[in-house]
């Protein structure tokens, strides 16, 4: 099975691609703010009626009660962001669904899925070649909300037997005669696990880099 190595290669640069720490600038100039309004009080109070130790003290305690629950949230979510890393590792060398109308034949079949939001009492799977012929049609029937995955054996529409390699395909789903919306399903090996930006990323095989939200099934 060959894939666009260019295509590959951008994919997981992209998906790779990590942005530079930024500043909390919203925390700072709030501290900034504060400061400037501290000194300002100090320099501006009435010597005849200074500012009260108890008020001072006090509104210190707010701003390093802030500043602390700053840091705390950051401290939580690095242990949250390192926690779903470790339990990512789990998917290495498992196979998944996620967005994609691609189907990969090899000899021993090709996998593909769909996703439903509502049930539907018809789905269609159609199969093309590169050119955009139509190979063969897989029907199902009965099929319940949510993610469903299926098995290609590689079979034509006339019986014979298809090359190996790339093809995509399109689905349809109705429900009474009725149209409904029905999303079609890429499988790919899960190969390595990055750290991403908002947490785990993993890389699928040739398919590019996902989040943990973007799997729909795990085979």
């Amino acid at each position: 099975m060959s894939v666009n190595t260019d295509n590959t290669v951008s994919s997981i640069l992209s998906g790779l691609a990590r942005s530079e720490p930024v500043k909390n600038t919203v925390m700072q100039d709030e501290q900034n703010r504060f400061l400037t309004l501290l000194t300002t009080q100090l320099r501006n109070q009435d010597p005849m009626n200074p500012l009260d130790n108890a008020d001072l003290t006090m509104q210190l305690a707010q701003m390093s009660t802030v500043d602390g629950i700053e840091r705390l949230n950051k401290l939580v979510q690095s242990l949250v962001d390192s926690r779903e890393l470790v339990d990512s590792t789990a998917l290495l060398g498992h196979g998944v669904l996620v967005d994609g109308k691609g189907l990969g034949l090899t000899e021993a079949g090709a996998i593909g899925g769909f996703d439903l939001n509502v049930p539907a009492d018809k789905v269609t799977v159609t199969v093309y070649d590169s050119g955009g012929r139509v190979v063969t049609k897989l029907e199902f029937s009965d099929v319940d909300v949510g993610s469903h995955n299926f098995m290609w054996d590689g079979l034509t529409e006339d019986g014979s037997e298809a090359a190996q390699g790339m093809y995509t395909m399109s689905v349809s789903a109705s429900m009474n005669g009725a149209p409904v919306a029905v999303n079609p399903l890429q499988f790919g090996p899960v190969t390595s696990v990055v750290r991403g930006p908002n947490g785990a990323d993993l890389q699928v095989g040739g398919l590019g880099i996902f989040r943990l939200d973007d799997i729909k099934q795990v085979l």
